[in-house]
Order: structure tokens, then sequence, then C-alpha cells
């Protein structure tokens, strides 16, 4: 194996041990969830949240969702009311992440909250990320394995490609589920939108979009989810040597959903755009994605990924 490239352990019970042993030795390590595939480190661990941080590059004004296996070890961390109950309930475990008040004394790392009284936290579905946080022992800060701004992982060839040697072991479990970033609320406002839709959540409580000048939760950054080419949104054609990411009628080099699928173009989302960044074109078209359910948060990950 080359000098520079990570360990990759395929899923099962010896490589989620030997994961484990690296989170409680202050190490990091990338791991699938439903979502993406994130880069994972003990919360209550100063020095090895510092390593996420280095790892992707990331800005320490950014602050990290935590990660943990159910309810009642959220609740030791966070301050929950009735609205978060009620909503955690309902999609825990899964891809929804709860901005709440940090319990005092809870012991993370100030560098996971980015020194906000807030934590962003959620139980995860998917059985590696699980099986973590169960043999770790520990709650995971687990930002996106990419490095800062770039396109999300959805597999773990996109680990390696971004993130290189500054990640020691990466568990894959294939393609990823959902293919985009947990949704994010805080009390009844959407702060990223996500999996989890802004329907969904209005089965349980009313919401609203919302955004604040101050980056308080992940994913709230102007410029993210980046591909190192240009990206040109609503395309119907391609123009000049454009790679062409298409969806439902508007076919390409590549598709999204041929059958104009919201759901399916949100998992294929940032593996259609690694193969565009990938490709021998010099940009990325992608065509437009109607702007309902899951769609609603394609098009906040591409209106980031296009801001320059």
């Amino acid at each position: 194996m080359d000098a520079q490239s990570p360990v990759i352990r395929r899923y099962g019970t010896a490589a989620s041990q030997e994961a484990a042993a690296l989170i409680r030795a202050g190490g990091i390590v990338a791991v699938p969830t439903e979502t993406v595939y994130g880069l994972a480190a003990d919360a209550c661990d100063s020095a090895a949240v510092a390593r996420i941080y280095a790892a992707k590059g990331r800005p320490a004004f950014n602050p990290l969702i935590v990660h943990v296996r159910d309810l009642a070890a959220a609740e030791r961390i966070a301050v929950f009311d009735d609205d978060a109950r009620a909503l955690a309930a309902r999609f825990w475990p899964g891809p929804l992440t709860l901005v709440l008040p940090l319990r005092e004394g809870a012991g993370i790392a100030r560098l996971v909250t980015a020194g906000l009284p807030t934590i962003a936290i959620r139980v995860p579905a998917h059985r590696a990320m699980q099986d973590l946080l169960t043999q770790s022992g520990a709650p995971l800060a687990a930002p996106s394995a990419n490095a800062s701004n770039g396109i999300s992982p959805t597999r773990a060839e996109h680990v390696a490609a971004s993130l290189g040697a500054a990640v020691p072991l990466i568990l894959d479990d294939g393609a990823t589920a959902a293919g985009v970033e947990s949704t994010i609320v805080a009390g009844r406002t959407i702060l990223r939108p996500g999996p989890v839709t802004a329907e969904m959540l209005e089965e349980v409580l009313p919401v609203a979009a919302g955004t604040t000048a101050q980056v308080s939760a992940p994913g709230q950054m102007a410029t993210h989810y980046a591909p190192r080419k240009p990206l040109r949104l609503g395309a119907l054609v391609r123009e000049g040597d454009e790679w062409l990411i298409g969806f439902g009628a508007v076919a390409g080099d590549d598709t999204l959903s041929a059958d104009g699928d919201v759901v399916e173009a949100a998992a294929r989302l940032f593996d259609a755009l690694h193969r565009g960044d990938a490709s021998d074109r010099t940009t990325i078209a992608v065509a437009g994605v109607p702007h309902v359910g899951v769609g609603v948060a394609i098009n906040d990950r591409l209106r980031r990924a296009a801001h320059r």
C-alpha cells in the first residue's frame, strides 16, 4: 500500500474493534453513517477533536455534530424540551440533528461546540457508527470525512481520495443510503435541510426554514460541499466541454435520476459530483432538481457548492 494511502477495512467485527481501539487511544477514524461518511473522534478528548480539524483543514469556529447511541445518552449531554423529545421520538435513530443547550458538566470538549452554549447532537441509524459508539464507549464528534468545503464522501474511496494519510483508518460499508447530510433543527427552525424533510417535521410540530448571521451549526457556511471545478446549476443542455449531470428528461454524462426521483438523486448527488470533478472536463453542470421533499436539501448543497 502507498505510504500516502489510509488503511481501508471492510466493516465487520474485527474492523470495528480496530477502529474503537484507535478512538480510545485518542485517534480519528472514518466511518459510514446513513447520510455520509464521518470523521470520528472522542468528543470529550480535546486533542482527538483537534485532529479532526487538522485533518480536514476545518475552521475552528465551525462546530461539530456529536453522535450518541440513544436518547438517554443524548440527554446526558444536552438539555431537551418537549419539542426536542417529540422530534427525537419520531426520527431517532436517523438523519436528524438537534441543536440544544449544552448540559453543564457534560464533559464535551469546547472545540466541538466552537465555544457556543449549544451542541448539535444526533442518534445515527447506521450499523457501523452504532457499533463504533458501543465499542468505543464514547460520544463521537464526526463531521463529514473530507477536506473542509470539499464534496462530501458517500463511499470509502471518496474519503481516501480527499484525506489520504491524514486519516489512519476507514471503515468501508459501501455507499451511504441517504447521500446528503442530516437535517439540522434548532427549536422549530430548520438550519440545514436534509433527508428528514420539512413535510416530515411538520407532522410532529410546526417548523420554518431559517438562517443566522453566526455559524451556530455545521453546514451553514456560504461555500461548502464544493468541487474543485466551477459548477453551473439548472442546466438543460451541455455548454462547451462541461461534464453534465442530468436529472429526469435532461440526459448527460451522468444522471442523478433518470426517473426524476429526488430520493435517488440525493443518494447519488455527491458521488456524481466526485465523478465530474475527476473527469477530464474543465467545468461541471447540473440539471435542475425540483425544490420539493429532499430536493430542498439537494438544492441547498448545490447552491453552496456553486458559491464562489
